[in-house]
């Protein structure tokens, strides 16, 4: 049995409910596949302790505000508990326990994606909403393999108290990186090892979260800002004022990144080598879309083919959520909306026009 719909969206995080609440507005048929129990995304895996770095009133998807004052930054949990509602209130064909094995496509403008517990679903349209924090990234350092003590990715981590006493390094230089160090220096010998200095963002300028000055100066949805705002660099990380505090007080203390590890030591660029316990990767995720595999949609390094969220390889294919996707927002409650609305009137005009040659 086959089961045809408009539209089929792949992953009920954040960014598959932003495309299914987009499909609705659309009134297209469509389907949301959701390989985990809940339609959370990544979110419950997240660590203990995390908090939005953007305050509720910039946190919402389309059609529902955060319930929270908006000022306040909402944590973990709360978000989890926001996509559960949110996912409630849409009345979309969620599916949990519905996970993607693979997208082909037949040849005559229609996909076919299979997927665990499910019959054979069919569409002319598919769009990836598995985001860009499904797969975590783990970089080649230098004598990592040969590393005796414990390697942890950020995705790994929940709360301090197992790594207490320890001596741990912290590798990276992002939100999560310097969140977490930080936390853990009150439990333990903690550096955190950057390839760049950080760079630090005033959380608020003039009374107001910074957020409110992104949005008001366009910077927040605008796609040319992206080396203005990472200099090159990365990501700035936002604060208050206490990150920097704490790192300038050596909890934890920030160094250039080591050569190299061997064994049970890092050696770092000074010359200098030590014993360590625990190395913890907080670098980043890459999207998961190992699915597609075999469509032509993802370049040699398995990323995505794409301009502003549009599959420049595979016509009737696109992706919401990744990283930088179409601006600094894309990845980001706030901007999965108006990247759910592009990408799905892009490839509603690719179909039109598709029919009109016909």
């Amino acid at each position: 049995m086959t089961r045809h719909f408009d539209l089929i969206i792949i992953g009920a995080g954040q960014a598959g409910l932003a495309t299914a609440h987009a499909a609705r507005d659309a009134g297209l048929s469509a389907v949301v596949l959701e390989a985990s129990q809940q339609a959370a995304g990544s979110w419950p895996r997240y660590y203990d302790s995390l908090t939005l770095f953007s305050p509720a009133r910039r946190s919402a998807l389309p059609g529902l505000p955060f319930p929270a004052d908006p000022g306040h930054y909402p944590a973990r949990d709360e978000v989890v508990a926001y996509l559960g509602d949110y996912a409630a209130r849409l009345g979309a064909d969620i599916r949990t326990g519905h996970r993607v094995s693979k997208v082909a496509s037949n040849g005559s403008d229609t996909f076919e994606v299979a997927a665990d517990g499910a019959e054979s679903l069919t569409a002319p349209m598919v769009i990836a909403a598995t985001g860009a924090f499904s797969r975590p990234h783990l970089p080649e350092l230098p004598g990592i393999e040969s590393f005796t003590g414990t390697v942890l990715h950020s995705s790994d981590y929940r709360r301090p108290e197992p790594s207490a006493g320890q001596r741990v390094v912290v590798v990276g230089g992002g939100n999560s990186a310097v969140q977490i160090a930080i936390e853990l220096a009150e439990h333990a010998h903690v550096t955190l090892a950057t390839r760049h200095p950080l760079r630090f963002m005033p959380q608020r300028l003039l009374g107001h979260d910074v957020h409110r000055w992104l949005a008001w100066s366009g910077l927040d949805g605008a796609g040319w800002a992206r080396p203005l705002l990472t200099g090159g660099k990365g990501t700035p990380v936002f604060d208050t004022g206490t990150y920097r505090q704490a790192i300038a007080a050596g909890r934890p203390d920030r160094r250039p990144m080591f050569t190299r590890l061997d064994g049970d030591q890092v050696f770092w660029s000074d010359g200098t080598r030590e014993r360590i316990d625990t190395v913890l990767l907080a670098t980043g995720y890459r999207p998961g879309v190992d699915y597609l595999s075999g469509t032509g949609a993802l370049d040699d390094d398995g990323r995505p083919l794409h301009r502003g969220g549009v599959s420049s390889a595979c016509p009737g294919l696109g992706f919401v959520g990744l990283e930088w996707q179409r601006s600094f927002a894309s990845a980001t409650l706030r901007g999965v909306g108006p990247d759910a609305r592009h990408v799905l009137g892009r490839l509603l005009e690719h179909r039109a026009r598709t029919r009109t040659r016909r």
